[in-house]
């Protein structure tokens, strides 16, 4: 199983993109009968980036990034690289996606992926609005189509 999922805020303009994203792909996959691929909008539930990426072989995680980099940069960085347990705390508001694979591998062991890469766009405006910066469109494009062609060498090989 290939689990994909867009993590972010659709009212915080460029924090959208991971769930915009994910939305896409979400469309452009709706008619495949795809049996080995999950495609999530898991939104700012790091909880429930956990618990969809269990059971799966392979995981894709797209979310916005702020750097100090060009916005637009996309980084495609290996998820044990990201993965961090969260500081203790009384609320499931700062547990993050980052969290969830650090705690996911801990919790679920082998049920776990193992294989998990992580898109990363870097952000141009966090404020609130409904709007993705112009600057960011064709990262935007460029990562759906990196990910499509994942999707598809893993449907094939599966």
């Amino acid at each position: 199983m290939l689990t994909v999922i867009g993590c972010g805020n659709l009212n915080r303009c460029d924090d959208a993109v991971g769930v915009i994203i994910a939305q896409k792909l979400q469309d452009i996959f709706k008619d495949k009968s795809l049996a080995n691929l999950q495609i999530y909008d898991c939104g700012t539930a790091g909880m429930e980036v956990m618990f969809q990426a269990r059971g799966s072989e392979k995981l894709i995680i797209i979310d916005a990034c702020t750097t100090d980099s060009e916005p637009g940069t996309i980084y495609q960085v290996p998820g044990e690289e990201l993965e961090e347990l969260p500081e203790p705390s009384y609320s499931l508001h700062d547990f993050r996606w980052d969290h969830a694979l650090a705690a996911g591998r801990k919790i679920f062991k082998e049920e776990f992926p193992n294989d998990v890469t992580v898109y990363l766009i870097e952000a141009e405006n966090l404020g609130l609005g409904l709007e993705i910066s112009p600057s960011l469109k064709d990262s935007i494009q460029n990562v759906i189509e990196s990910i499509e062609e994942d999707i598809n060498n893993f449907c094939s090989e599966n």
